[in-house]
């Protein structure tokens, strides 16, 4: 939950091939929430991965960069 929190606030986003951004904002050193290799873990099926459309507006109207 902590972490969908952060992507709903823009401290967290995904670029088009599911790399994890942190936001120059977070407060706290959260790698210990996060894979190690900063790559979403996302469905095998293509189809139910998040469209890169919804990524790149997350990206841009969301994101705190």
């Amino acid at each position: 939950g902590t972490v969908h929190w952060m992507f709903d606030r823009g401290l967290l986003s995904l670029t088009d091939d599911f790399n994890i951004l942190c936001s120059r904002q977070l407060n706290a050193d959260v790698s210990h929430l996060l894979v190690p290799d900063r790559v979403a873990r996302v469905p095998a099926a293509a189809h139910l991965r998040p469209h890169p459309h919804y990524l790149a507006w997350h990206r841009d109207n969301v994101f705190k960069h």
